[in-house]
């Protein structure tokens, strides 16, 4: 039996199964259950339908994303409006989502090498994630970076679909809740946080760039969308994997969970000694594959909009994703939580998400795609994404400035 390469997807995997998506999904499996499983499956077609556009794109013109918005902007205007605020926002959301990535790795690696997951037990572990992202990205080689990557995902799937099978889920609610789509009351903001914790803007920047370093032909396109139909999947698969964990440890069961970490205690029962270690793996390989694929997809994006080189060696491109790495080192080494630079990241993603989205359709009709632009289908589908993410980014903002 063969199985399919993996590729440029993997990353995108990689990006949006962060110390986030696991604290999202763990919080939702144990106050709802199994209820909100059809979310993520959503969210999964979403994503392979955004990312297939993607990397059409970037296979076709050999352009990355953010490369193909500033040529697309004929207004000098319009281009520095545009260009500015997507580099506002990969600047400020990749930095937050950097600190969250090195401090969830933080806290799995606290637990492997100590007894306790308090921030004070941590100090000296967001400077080593770091400094392991530093190294495997300034070796600037692409085939180095995926393969690190693919590892990871490998060792983080283990992790998380061990732990899934281990804890024996009652397949009928499973699959009820993964089929039936319903919203308990209170869900709403559960809802949203599970479907934007894989639909990640920078992702799309990330995809486009990479496939066009990988693939060069528009006949490769096969093997950019069969990459995709593996790798988006694999990341549902876990998303679902730590719902449904969650479900069967808290769920109706009265225990107050803040983070992720605070499932391997109740885990205990059900899967023995093991079970810390095994949710201290995920985290530690979820933290480090995502802080990895931030600070590249904002060189990536920011490279192609200030019309830099992208070439992995380059001064400029190492600058870019090491200024990402310092502002994560810096926040997640601070002794506060970054709840407002959270709250800032936010509104950033609020903006962008949408904006990106209506870029992508924009750009997938236009002649230079030539017979691969999007047919109705694929332009009936974006647009009910558009809708889906304005009505996201809408409900998002409106949370953020009720809280500010």
């Amino acid at each position: 039996m063969k199985f399919p390469q993996l590729g440029p997807a993997c990353l995108v995997t990689a990006a949006f199964i962060g110390p986030g998506t696991v604290i999202t999904a763990s919080l939702a499996g144990a106050d709802y259950g199994f209820s909100l499983l059809w979310a993520l499956l959503f969210s999964m077609v979403v994503t392979i339908s955004l990312q297939e556009m993607a990397a059409r794109l970037g296979i076709v013109t050999q352009k990355g994303l953010a490369e193909n918005i500033r040529e697309a902007c004929s207004s000098r205007v319009l281009k520095v409006a545009i260009g500015s605020l997507i580099m506002i926002a990969i600047v400020i959301g990749n930095g937050a989502y950097q600190s969250g990535n090195i401090l969830g790795a933080s806290l799995g690696l606290s637990h492997l090498f100590s007894d306790g997951y308090l921030y004070s037990q941590i100090s000296i572990w967001p400077l080593l994630i770091s400094l392991i992202a530093f190294i495997i990205l300034f070796k600037g080689n692409y085939q180095f970076i995926e393969r690190s990557l693919m590892c990871l995902v490998g060792l983080m799937s283990m992790a998380f679909l061990v732990t899934f099978i281990l804890t024996k889920p009652e397949l009928k609610l499973f699959f009820s809740g993964l089929l039936i789509p319903r919203i308990p009351a209170g869900a709403s903001l559960t809802i949203i946080a599970l479907i934007g914790t894989s639909v990640v803007p920078y992702s799309l920047f990330l995809h486009s760039s990479i496939v066009s370093k990988k693939w060069h032909k528009s006949d490769d396109l096969l093997l950019a969308r069969k990459d995709i139909f593996v790798s988006i999947p694999l990341g549902g698969l876990i998303s679902i994997a730590i719902v449904s964990t969650a479900a069967m440890a808290f769920f109706g069961k009265g225990i107050a969970i803040i983070n992720a970490a605070d499932l391997a205690p109740s885990l205990t029962p059900i899967m023995g000694e093991y079970s810390s270690v095994f949710i201290a793996i995920g985290l530690v390989t979820a933290g480090l594959s995502s802080a990895l694929t931030a600070p590249l997809a904002a060189a990536f994006a920011l490279s192609e909009i200030l019309n830099l080189s992208r070439d992995l060696h380059s001064i400029s491109f190492k600058v870019i994703w090491g200024g990402i790495i310092l502002i994560g080192a810096l926040i997640s080494s601070a002794d506060y939580e970054p709840i407002r630079v959270i709250f800032l990241a936010q509104i950033a993603n609020g903006i962008l998400l949408p904006l990106v989205t209506l870029f992508l359709l924009w750009i997938m009709n236009t002649e230079k795609l030539g017979a691969y632009k999007n047919g109705w289908f694929g332009n009936i589908s974006a647009v009910i994404i558009f809708c889906v993410t304005l009505v996201l980014s809408a409900r998002s903002l409106f949370i953020v400035f009720d809280k500010m």
